[in-house]
């Protein structure tokens, strides 16, 4: 574009110190003339609107305006079972190839039937699943596998163009591709999957962190939790996946900023409804993360999810504008001013403290911006360890069927192109 404006002002040069000037109104020059002559009815006594008609079929290469298209939409669907950042960033992924992202989130029914028994409801799920970013539309209830039907009836009725899933295989209790219909019908496309997590994975951190006794769950010990860790946390960090979460906006000039804190654990449905609480009191919502560290002298134990992996679930959520990695506890007077932190809420539901501490919320008490939110939802990251924990010998055999696949894949994984 730049050569072609270099090209057409040197030509103008030449053009008007008279390189051109004999050229320009040569035969190009009379025929453009005459051609504007005729078409305007002002000359040759009115006779320029006859021939008109006879530059019409050169008026089609003039520009026109773009006619509105239909948005291209999308189907991705899931169990979305213990929601993870590498579901987000499916989803993420799966809305950049259309305009609309619709997904299907799996019945109960049909997660017994093909992989063993879910760990959150379908109403719970549902709410993880609407309050990401990237969904447009969710469909509760979806079959696990693409019938010919079914596959109908969201090219007919929800207007998909294209069914999306991830590279790993999706295969039925027979041994078949879930998706081979779509594939056959040309509208499947693939994305790549999320390497580092996945529900089994974090189904096994939490068999090895907690155990049962007495109707109780408790901790595992410190030093098994850590053994745990280092060997099932496999996330590798980058600056661009958090970039590829992230608004990447900042609060416009007298936005009401609303900060929320906490460990965020096991990203679940009580998350998204006080982040959307809390979103409602402001114009900009800023969530504090804490780090494992100190949720580890809080709670006795490190989280399941490490820091960075709670920060992606928290940034997927569509009421979070901003997060603080690795947020102090204490809510100081440095951090109210440097973010200009207006409102400063905690919900009535958190999560046990097994120390003593100082009231980390001191100071906006005092400065009167500190209000308390009614959690929506009484669950917790504990009572979500503690499904798995009552269930342990299903739990465990679903996730050695689960972990058999995975490590086929893993085995056979080749290199795939995307993000």
């Amino acid at each position: 574009m730049m050569m072609g404006l270099l090209a057409f002002e040197n030509n103008n040069q030449g053009l008007w110190n008279g390189g051109y000037y004999s050229q320009f109104f040569g035969i190009g020059g009379v025929m453009l003339t005459v051609a504007i002559l005729c078409l305007s009815t002002g000359y040759f006594g009115g006779i320029g609107a006859p021939f008109a008609p006879y530059f019409w079929p050169y008026l089609d290469q003039l520009p026109k305006k773009r006619e509105r298209q239909r948005p291209v939409r999308v189907y991705m669907d899931g169990c979305f079972d213990l929601m993870h950042y590498g579901h987000a960033n499916a989803l993420r992924q799966a809305k950049l190839l259309g305009d609309q992202l619709v997904v299907g989130v799996v019945s109960d029914e049909e997660i017994v039937a093909n992989k063993g028994p879910p760990v959150l409801s379908m109403e719970e799920r549902l709410t993880l699943v609407s309050g990401l970013k990237w969904v447009d539309e969710v469909i509760p209830n979806a079959p696990y596998e693409i019938t010919e039907e079914f596959m109908n009836t969201l090219f007919n009725k929800y207007n998909i163009d294209y069914i999306i899933h991830g590279d790993d295989p999706c295969l039925l209790p027979d041994g078949t591709d879930a998706y081979a219909l779509a594939k056959k019908a040309g509208r499947y496309k693939q994305i790549k999957r999320t390497e580092g997590v996945s529900s089994t994975d974090i189904v096994g951190r939490i068999l090895l962190t907690f155990k049962h006794k007495d109707g109780v769950t408790e901790t595992a010990g410190a030093e098994s939790s850590d053994q745990m860790k280092s060997q099932l946390s496999n996330f590798l960090p980058t600056s661009r996946r958090i970039m590829q979460f992230s608004n990447g906006q900042a609060p416009s000039p007298g936005a009401r900023v609303v900060y929320i804190d906490g460990a965020f654990d096991l990203f679940h449905a009580g998350h998204v409804e006080i982040l959307r609480s809390a979103r409602q009191l402001g114009d900009f919502l800023l969530v504090g993360v804490h780090d494992d560290q100190a949720i580890r002298e809080r709670r006795g134990c490190r989280p399941i999810m490490h820091l960075h992996e709670r920060t992606l679930s928290v940034l997927a959520c569509r009421y979070v504008d901003e997060v603080i990695i690795g947020a102090p506890r204490e809510v100081s007077r440095d951090m109210i001013t440097t973010f200009n932190i207006s409102l400063v809420v905690h919900g009535t539901v958190a999560e046990g403290s097994s120390v003593v501490e100082v009231d980390p919320y001191a100071l906006p008490k005092s400065m009167g911006i500190f209000q308390t939110v009614t959690s929506p939802k009484t669950i917790t990251s504990v009572s979500v360890a503690t499904r798995i924990i009552d269930n342990h010998e299903a739990y465990k055999k679903r996730n050695l069927k689960k972990k058999a696949s995975e490590d086929k894949y893993y085995t056979q994984k080749e290199y795939v192109s995307g993000d």
